[in-house]
């Protein structure tokens, strides 16, 4: 195959001096890579694996910046393999076929192995991903996907069994330091012709403001030396107040495919579950003022009116869905009032987690002891054959007896007097307690006397 212009953007390494700074400062072999120590320190699986040559397929995890092309480019140089990369948005099924051709006929011809890097491997729809399966399992391709979204829920769970999620972690401020300090002294790829003086303190702030995304602090950089470069020599000076000028105020960190997304909605959802109404607002506050999506908050505060509240106060879920319904009618601005005024009734409610609970034990029960039959006496019994063969035969009705209730046994047979909803007394579950202690009772007095 000749062409793969579509996705194939070339070797690793392949820069020009128009590529932004951030591209041209790749590194291209793993003695230049800064970061990821887990994975690429001393004995570290990332890291035996380049060294005894035996890639696996694997999916980077990370924010944005956090280094995941990069890593991919290097692997690819240290390993000597044919790099690819293969762009979700703009590439489909036959594409992938076209890239498959060309693995085998590199195979076949130089016995080359290709690294086949997959940028946002999420926005694969299920056919696709199922298209790289027989190629990533038979070893063709060395599959490397990067994702800023949760693997678990957006990568196919046939592919994830034949890859391994290696998860990068922001760039710490000594590596971001290092990363902005090799750029200004390179005069190759960097910025060190232009021989532009700063201080350690205007570094840090160019680092702290990318806040572990090393894209964000080479373009930060970059901005910076555009503005004074021109200048004459001795005044090619970038001071603190300079770099705070050009780069104006920090904003609130906040990007929401990336890892603070995660930590602020922890945040509200741990100070909800807390009783910590003020807590409960507050981060409520830096998510709106930052741009989430209000849907997806009052999404997660319905989940928690079940998850943390759950029959301790009925309301909740009910308050929760008017919530999503009032934002949905009103809109921005008005409509975050409707988020508030539940964030606190939440954060103010009784709470029990013995809905969650009752229903993960019932999810493990049925791991273990798979699909049992449903009892003949509660089967429904459309048909003379149906009835013949017992379906329905000595079925109770409820409502024909004393307050509706009659002791009758509803589970299948192996799970008699299992329990997995124990309500803890919070709120209106002690209402429910009673009741269910109540007819406890009453089942017991009919099996003792049986």
């Amino acid at each position: 195959m000749k062409n793969l212009d579509l996705f194939n953007l070339g070797e690793a390494g392949n820069t020009k001096d128009s590529a932004p700074l951030a591209e041209r400062m790749r590194p291209q072999k793993l003695s230049e890579y800064v970061g990821q120590p887990h994975l690429l320190g001393e004995g570290c699986l990332l890291r035996r694996a380049i060294e005894e040559d035996k890639l696996f397929s694997m999916i980077f995890w990370g924010p944005p910046g956090s280094g995941k092309t990069t890593l991919a480019r290097v692997l690819a140089s240290e390993t000597k393999s044919k790099f690819v990369s293969f762009s979700a948005v703009l590439s489909g099924v036959k594409e992938i076929r076209a890239v498959i051709d060309e693995a085998k006929a590199l195979w076949e011809g130089k016995k080359k192995k290709m690294i086949l890097f997959v940028d946002e491997i999420h926005r694969f729809n299920k056919a696709q991903q199922d298209a790289f399966l027989p190629h990533v399992e038979s070893g063709l391709i060395t599959l490397i996907g990067a994702t800023t979204e949760n693997p678990s829920f957006e990568v196919i769970a046939p592919l994830l069994s034949r890859t391994r999620v290696l998860i990068l972690k922001p760039f710490s401020e000594e590596d971001l330091v290092a990363i902005v300090e090799r750029a200004l002294k390179d005069e190759q790829k960097g910025l060190g012709r232009f021989a532009v003086k700063t201080d350690p303190a205007t570094i840090l702030y160019i680092v702290r403001l990318a806040d572990g995304d090393a894209r964000s602090a080479l373009n930060n950089l970059e901005a910076i030396v555009s503005m004074v470069q021109s200048l004459h020599a001795d005044k090619r000076v970038v001071t603190l107040e300079f770099a705070q000028e050009a780069l104006l105020k920090k904003a609130l960190l906040y990007d929401k495919d990336g890892e603070e997304h995660y930590n602020l909605i922890s945040a509200f959802h741990k100070s909800l579950r807390g009783s910590d109404p003020d807590a409960a607002l507050y981060w409520l506050g830096r998510m709106l003022i930052a741009g989430e999506d209000p849907l997806y908050i009052a999404r997660r505060m319905i989940r928690f009116a079940s998850e943390d509240v759950g029959n301790a106060d009925p309301q909740a879920l009910v308050i929760a869905v008017a919530a999503q319904q009032a934002f949905h009618f009103i809109g921005l601005p008005e409509g975050e009032l409707a988020l508030a005024q539940t964030a606190i009734y939440l954060a103010v409610a009784p709470k029990s987690n013995a809905l969650y609970t009752g229903f993960g034990s019932v999810r493990e029960t049925i791991s273990q002891t798979g699909y049992l039959p449903v009892p003949l006496h509660i089967r429904n019994a459309p048909t003379k054959l149906m009835k013949e063969l017992d379906y329905g035969k000595d079925y109770k009705y409820a409502h024909d007896y004393t307050e509706a209730y009659v002791v009758q046994e509803y589970l299948p047979e192996k799970l008699h007097g299992q329990h997995f909803y124990r309500p803890k007394g919070a709120g209106f579950e002690k209402t429910i307690k009673e009741r269910l202690d109540a007819w406890q009772q009453i089942k017991k007095s009919a099996e003792d006397e049986k």
